[in-house]
């Protein structure tokens, strides 16, 4: 290709350069522009001094290839090279590399070879490599030189390796650049515990997608390019995990703009695409989508935006009627919306116009409609079936094989049963919801228990936790520890694992450290290979099935499910999970997996039993482990695989259904068949969905195995057609005989869901008008809190705000906090301060202290600002005279709260005071009970030159002009705040700070016990007792 210079002189590089340099160049089918080029020293060797090595992970270890013959003519490694491989926890010798890849190696450069190679294979295991190629390594008698490495690291080790790696950069593939948009959701995704993905295809594009959850984006993606619109498709990228609204909507906004930028000459369309969601509220999720177009409504309608919306899950008719409403009445953009009663796929081929929108009216369904509880009866009901669709009588069930990874065994001794409606289960991890939705199951399947035993939570301390159990409350333990939940539990077989991605690895390993334990589900996203691998390794060794990790878990309908499997009730029910059906199947997605259950349901008897093995590199189990399981329970009259790009394990069902270890019919499907198609390669929501070769690709599995015997429809929109072919024929054959239907118990719904429905009210315990916490930003009185800082309104801003429910205009903000500022201390003798130091050097702690200063605050301190304005505004507001006040308050012996110092008087002002009237003067707008104030302290002072306006009196006469005449209250509100003791607030959170300083100086001081001394108490007791 003309893009290797060798010996090469300063100016040589430099002409070379010139040619190439920012030139579009084609490598591959990728064509790109060509930025970056490593310049090396010219190593002079000869021939026979290259070398090849290569280390690739894979499910068993580790292979290390090495071949004596390198560089660019090596040809066909993988035929030609020596292979070792290292087992998981195994570690590399010396020996083995010298008798297994060195044999035909140079005898004078072995040593060497030795050293380097298990060198690199320690720093390779120590870095969380996956892949790591030297061709050519070159071996001279001065050293060992790389003289060219690809590798690829694992990112999800970034929390073991973040020190040594470095700021490491994921640079985009050859032919794709790297756009800030794809950044920003990548720092989303980062900063979030949900998935955010996008990647951009072509911008130019006029079908972009914005598709919720990993498996149903690529099953998107690759209908698009089924119906022609490869060249056309934008983007791909998915959200999932539940992400909030605000992150919703930050995703959401980011495609509507990168889509309006540029105008295409038939207009767009938008796909908002996605499975059946397990536990994701779709209706909340949808608020994000919905806000981002009434935001780019404009835009949208400008570049002739038409929007296809498929969803379904907990809460989707509340989202599909929001999401319906915003473009028939209130934007006006065609949106087309659908739910589970239509196929998952079936709104590309409207969007691209292969076939007619559908305009029949959806099934007013509600979550609701499924919950509530109308049979008044307060027992379990009894099982709500006399037999199953796939009874089985025998136990037959109970041995079984398994496929054990050998190409030439099939069998070992194995228990086909991972569940029955017996089965116990521990739950690691506070997930409150994922276990109440188990126990609605286990209800509603008719079990006579719950089907969770206990939770294992290590941050708190051992204690009860209350669910429900129908509609009674019942009590589950949780554990800090696992061995005791162990100890109390030896009838628990299972343990579902909600432990993070960081604690996953540890937590599974001890729970593996109990015999009783036999089948775990893990459903962390983001373990590192490494760790997984380990994981695989000791559940094998110790006859453990392990589902996961990155998964949603399974269900068995009628006696288990695995946490958010399968969804709420509503999709339960509607999918006939509560009893068991004739089909089986094993998928990697979670999400598609709940899209299995509706399609089995609705073309089908059901289902008998889904799994989610997950979509890492590396699940627990793989697709064999279950289909096996399958064929050899009875109960199972066919079989349902959702394969995907990447891997190989489709290639074992294709060889177990030709050598007849696979008998029932398989219905199989593996999605990713767009990635053929794509001239660069697209990482695709499952970290194992890439092909590393040719085989891996979906394309090629399919075929395999449409040619092994399985049944294979076209594509992905054809699934239910072929499923229901299959199951059909069974029940021709009689096979498959289906039993009666009848109606499973009903169960109550939970308060907060039937709340967030909005299917319930009740009055609110609590009322509040001043800040809302709930949202994405708190809010201050109507007012963000990005808002507050960005107009800068200060503290002063921020109290009127919270006391006040106003935006108080620039000089009232500034007098507030003059206030504060004046009202923080009056030295250590007044009596709040002294209680603060003696409760301080007493030894309590902060709040103690400042409550106990707090507490003196009242009308003889620190109190009269309440008073004084009360006072002073009756007295001006009945039209007395400043004279006819003084003389009214002497003749009832009432003292005139405000007037009065101990120190200051007329001929020592306060300067406090005078700073305030300054201010005052110069910028509120009128101050008329200030001016009558000031008369009365003329006739005071006349009196007695002490008597003058403190500042007590000073604030709450001069707080009541502001109140009154800055135009943000009416005369009844400024009134009402005086009367409900808000000015009383100004002293009380000045003086705390000044309080909170006295703490901090005694404690910083070091001050001991203080205990007041004799000389100064006056001992006045009674003579006969002093006698």
């Amino acid at each position: 290709m003309g893009l290797v210079g060798v010996n090469l002189d300063l100016e040589g590089v430099k002409e070379w350069l010139q040619t190439r340099l920012m030139k579009e160049t084609t490598v591959g089918k990728a064509k790109g522009i060509l930025k970056n080029f490593l310049i090396e020293p010219f190593v002079a060797h000869k021939q026979e001094e290259e070398f090849y090595v290569c280390i690739y992970a894979t499910r068993e270890g580790d292979y290390m290839l090495f071949h004596h013959e390198g560089g660019v003519d090596v040809g066909d490694v993988d035929s030609k090279a020596l292979k070792l491989l290292v087992g998981v926890d195994e570690k590399i010798s010396a020996d083995t590399v010298k008798s297994q890849l060195l044999t035909h190696a140079p005898a004078d450069k072995k040593e060497m070879l030795i050293s380097f190679l298990v060198g690199l294979f320690n720093m390779y295991e120590d870095l969380y490599f996956t892949y790591l190629e030297i061709n050519p390594l070159v071996v001279t008698k001065d050293g060992v030189y790389v003289l060219d490495m690809a590798a690829k690291i694992d990112a999800t080790a970034d929390y073991l390796c973040k020190a040594k790696w470095g700021d490491v950069e994921f640079p985009p593939p050859f032919g794709r650049e790297a756009y800030p948009e794809e950044a920003y959701i990548a720092d989303l995704d980062a900063k979030s515990g949900a998935s955010l993905k996008l990647t951009l295809l072509n911008p130019r594009g006029r079908i972009w997608t914005m598709v919720a959850g990993g498996g149903a984006s690529v099953v998107y993606s690759d209908t698009i390019c089924d119906l022609g619109g490869v060249n056309e498709l934008a983007n791909y990228g998915e959200y999932s995990g539940a992400p909030s609204e605000q992150q919703t909507y930050d995703y959401a906004k980011t495609i509507l703009s990168l889509m309006t930028r540029e105008k295409h000459p038939n207009g767009k369309v938008l796909i908002i695409g996605g499975s059946i969601a397990n536990f994701t509220n779709v209706a909340a999720t949808f608020k994000g989508i919905v806000r981002a177009i009434k935001d780019y409504q404009d835009p949208l309608k400008e570049h002739e935006v038409t929007i296809f919306v498929r969803r379904g899950g907990p809460n989707y008719q509340e989202g599909l009627r929001v999401m319906g409403e915003v473009g028939e009445f209130t934007t006006g953009i065609p949106i087309h919306v659908f739910g589970t009663e239509t196929h998952m796929t079936a709104i590309v081929g409207m969007a691209l116009g292969h076939r007619p929108i559908a305009t029949q009216p959806r099934v007013a369904a509600h979550t609701a409609n499924f919950l509530l509880n109308t049979s008044g009866g307060t027992t379990t009901p009894a099982s709500s079936r006399s037999a199953s669709f796939s009874e089985v009588k025998t136990g037959a069930e109970n041995s079984s094989c398994k496929w054990d990874h050998t190409p030439t065994s099939w069998c070992a001794s194995y228990s086909t049963t991972l569940f029955s409606n017996h089965t116990k289960a521990i739950v690691w991890g506070m997930q409150t919801r994922a276990v109440q939705g188990m126990l609605d199951f286990d209800y509603v399947c008719s079990r006579q228990e719950p089907s969770v035993a206990a939770m294992v939570y290590p941050f708190t301390g051992d204690h009860k936790q209350k669910f429900y159990w129908g509609h009674k409350e019942i009590l589950l333990p949780v554990y800090k520890n696992m061995a005791d939940a162990m100890k109390k539990h030896p009838e628990v077989d299972v343990l579902i694992s909600f432990a993070s991605l960081r604690s996953a690895y540890d937590s599974t390993i001890e729970t593996m450290q109990y015999p009783q334990i036999r089948t775990m589900a893990i459903i962390a996203e983001g373990i590192p290979e490494a760790l997984t691998r380990k994981i695989i390794k000791m559940a094998e060794e110790k006859g453990v099935t392990i589902i996961g990790p990155a998964t949603v878990g399974g269900i068995k309908p009628g006696c288990f499910k695995i946490g958010n499997t399968g969804g709420m009730l509503d999709n339960i029910l509607a999918s006939k999970l509560y009893r068991p059906g004739s089909v089986a199947y094993v998928s990697r997605s979670g999400g598609m997996s709940n899209e299995l259950n509706n399609i089995i349901s609705r073309t089908t008897d059901g289902v008998y039993e889904g799994v989610a093995i997950g979509g890492d590199r590396y699940p627990g189990s793989v697709f064999m482990d279950h289909v096996l399981r399958y064929q050899d329970t009875p109960g199972v009259k066919m079989i349902v695989v959702l394969g995907e790009i990447g891997g190989n394990e489709e290639y074992k069902i294709c060889k177990g259904i030709k050598e007849g270890r696979i008998t029932k019919p398989v219905v199989c499907w593996c999605i990713g068949t767009c990635a053929t198609l794509f001239s660069s390669e697209v990482q695709f929501g499952h970290a194992g969905a890439c092909a590393n070769q040719a085989s891996e690709t979906a394309l090629a599995k399919n075929k395999a195995l449409e040619e092994a015997g399985a049944f294979v429809p076209k594509s992905f929109d054809e699934l239910g057609d072929v499923i229901k072919s299959v199951y059909d024929n069974l029940v021709a054959k009689g096979v498959i005989m289906p039993a009666k239907e009848v109606p499973p118990p009903t169960v109550p719904m939970d308060y907060s869901w039937a709340r967030e429905l909005g299917l319930i009210r009740k009055p609110a315990s609590f009322m509040t008008s001043i800040c809302d916490e709930r949202g994405q930003e708190l809010i201050y009185a109507g007012m963000p809190i990005t808002e507050v800082f960005k107009s800068e309104i200060g503290l002063g801003g921020t109290l009127g705000l919270l006391w006040f429910q106003r935006r108080l205009p620039r000089y009232a903000c500034q007098f507030i906090e003059m206030c504060l500022m004046v009202t923080a201390d009056h030295g250590p003798a007044v009596s709040g301060a002294h209680n603060t130091i003696v409760c301080a050097r007493a030894g309590k702690d902060l709040i103690s202290s400042l409550t106990s200063g707090l507490l003196t605050i009242g009308d003889r301190f620190g109190g009269a600002l309440d008073a004084a304005a009360k006072q002073f505004s009756k007295a001006f507001d009945s039209g007395m005279l400043p004279m006819e006040f003084v003389n009214k308050m002497k003749k009832d012996g009432k003292l005139i709260m405000g007037i009065g110092h101990r120190v200051k008087s007329i001929n020592n002002p306060d300067m406090r005071v005078q700073i305030l009237k300054d201010f005052v003067k110069q910028h509120f707008p009128a101050a008329q009970l200030l001016d009558y104030a000031l008369e009365v302290e003329k006739i005071t002072t006349s009196k007695k030159p002490n008597l003058i306006l403190n500042v007590d009196g000073f604030i709450g006469v001069a707080f009541v002009d502001l109140l009154r005449n800055c135009g943000g209250f009416t005369r009844d509100e400024a009134d009402e705040f005086v009367e409900i003791g808000a000015l009383n607030g100004i002293f009380v959170l000045g003086r705390s700070m000044g309080f909170i300083g006295h703490y901090l100086d005694q404690k910083r001081l070091k001050q001991g016990l203080y205990r007041h001394p004799w000389d100064d108490i006056s001992y006045v007791l009674p003579e006969h007792m002093t006698m």
